[in-house]
């Protein structure tokens, strides 16, 4: 099965045209909307070592791989950051750091510049600093503009990506502003994804159909004013679009994740169905993980869709939607999205918008990323 107007093959048997490479959970911030495992503390000490990074890096290459990221967690706590990029670069892929921007000075980016690195994407909090501060979970907002400056000294290609929140949504037009001043290339507005710590704060960070109207429409104004000189791509939460997103061009199809623990995943957040069992680089060749593993083949294709999926003159464009989401709102990773309008579930959805409208979305109210943290009981 491919997309509709593409000739990539989405099925399996093409290739896994993008490898991220979650080289560790751990980091120096406490963001609220952290997508990291909840108990990523587990993974700390089971760590996949250099030589075993630079051997996915290869096998991932002779599958076809063509663009690799280095993300966590904070991939700059690694020590071998600039060894695995400059494995990555000799090899031909196009690089691309995903961080925090916590842990890189002028002279570990020039590191990385010799090592290869082409492209990196800044996370960003807020235009405001209480506000970016407040949401990261520890004071970082002064050093984040510093090296965003630093950065774009060096010479690097760059996004600033700011996930959204009804915490920083009426700041949209200072963000732009903020990102314009700093010369950035590109600027990810992407409304925060509902798993893991931000499902926990759901209720306070989910902002309301008026308000992502309000910023689109500044957002499109400000893509009138600055024309070619900064391109802002701007995400909707698929809460309000009726249709669920198209997760990763379907399960397994072109995109591959490698956990800090050597585990494949064809998401990022493909853990939380935790009646899978994910093979580990470790224990399989790349090649059997991708082509032939259970865990690879569980949601490939359409065998596995129920109605209304099965019959959906949609499936081949959403692919039924979020396997992930699909077992957090209903509790079985085979039901349709619940964020599409045809799920029978699509109430649940319906539910959460109403409960985060009457909440009073205090900051107070918001739980931090923070180690031992279980659902229903006090961190350890």
């Amino acid at each position: 099965m491919s997309k509709a107007g593409s000739a990539l093959r989405l099925d399996g048997d093409g290739k896994p045209i993008w490898v991220l490479l979650e080289l560790t959970y751990q980091c120096p911030l406490k963001c609220v909307f952290c997508s990291n495992p909840m108990d990523f503390d587990r993974y700390r000490d089971n760590e996949l070592s250099t030589e075993e990074w630079k051997g996915v890096i290869r096998d991932a290459r002779k599958m076809g791989a063509m663009q690799i990221g280095f993300s966590g967690g904070e991939p700059t706590l690694r020590k071998d950051l600039e060894e695995l990029v400059a494995e990555a670069n000799d090899l031909g892929y196009y690089t691309n750091l995903i961080t925090s921007g916590i842990g890189l000075t002028s002279k570990r980016l020039a590191a990385l510049k010799e090592a290869g690195l082409k492209h990196i994407q800044l996370g960003f909090q807020s235009s405001d600093r209480d506000t970016a501060n407040r949401l990261a979970g520890v004071e970082s907002f002064d050093r984040k503009l510093a090296i965003a400056k630093e950065i774009k000294a060096h010479g690097f290609p760059m996004v600033l990506n700011v996930p959204i929140s009804r915490h920083n949504i009426v700041q949209v037009p200072e963000i732009i502003d903020l990102a314009s001043e700093l010369g950035m290339e590109y600027l990810e507005l992407a409304n925060v994804q509902y798993y893991n710590w931000a499902l926990l704060n759901r209720d306070q960070l989910l902002p309301t159909r008026e308000e992502l109207e309000w910023a689109e429409a500044e957002v499109n104004k400000a893509r009138q004013r600055l024309g070619d000189a900064m391109t802002i791509f701007f995400v909707i939460p698929d809460y309000y679009e009726g249709r669920p997103k198209a997760c990763m061009n379907g399960w397994g199809s072109i995109h591959l994740t490698i956990a800090p623990d050597g585990s494949a995943l064809p998401c990022s957040q493909a853990r939380t169905i935790d009646t899978l069992a994910f093979p580990n680089i470790r224990e399989h060749s790349l090649e059997w993980l991708w082509r032939e593993s259970p865990t690879f083949q569980k949601f490939r294709g359409d065998g596995w869709m129920k109605e209304p999926c099965r019959s959906c003159d949609e499936r081949e464009t959403d692919f039924g939607g979020c396997r992930c989401q699909a077992l957090l709102l209903t509790g079985d990773a085979a039901n349709a999205d619940p964020a599409c309008s045809k799920s029978p579930h699509h109430h649940i959805i319906q539910q959460a918008i109403g409960e985060s409208a009457i909440s009073d979305g205090k900051a107070g109210s918001l739980i931090a990323r923070q180690g031992g943290y279980r659902l229903g009981r006090e961190a350890t």
